[in-house]
């Protein structure tokens, strides 16, 4: 018996829960004295922190079709990332906290791979455009003289 797809309402929520797990391994480390001289390394939490920045604005304006688009975009990077992490963390600590958040970051991708397979891009695709610009933003209003 096959699932049905993941409606884009369904595939954010479960999105959303997995991108709190990679914060919290971007935040560990981000802290972590270890890694502070390895910009191979440090490039972990910066991804992340772009990624999951990245799909912030389409979260509070409610445009889950760019949500998921954006995410789905990012997914390389996260996999890299996470591979990089796993194959290298022991060369800076071979601390359970590490060998967990290595565990946990390739989880993380993995959850994020399977929900964007199972969602319905019909579905995405039929969602009418979300306007990019919120009331209470004035950003747009500010006049930025050419350089």
């Amino acid at each position: 018996m096959m699932t049905p797809p993941l409606s884009p309402e369904e595939a954010v929520r479960r999105l959303n829960t997995v991108l709190a797990h990679a914060w919290m391994v971007r935040t560990f480390l981000k802290h972590a004295e270890e890694i502070q001289d390895s910009e191979e390394m440090l490039d972990v939490p910066r991804t992340l922190y772009d990624g999951i920045r990245a799909v912030e604005p389409a979260w509070q304006r409610g445009d889950l079709a760019d949500f998921l688009r954006r995410l789905k975009g990012k997914l390389p990077k996260f996999r890299r990332v996470a591979d990089y992490f796993a194959a290298n963390f022991r060369r800076f600590s071979p601390h359970t906290n590490y060998e967990m958040a290595a565990a946990s970051l390739l989880g993380v991708v993995e959850q994020m791979e399977e929900i964007l397979a199972a969602t319905d891009w019909d579905a995405v695709r039929a969602r009418p455009p979300v306007p990019k610009v919120r009331a209470d933003d004035h950003l747009d209003d500010i006049d930025i003289p050419e350089v």
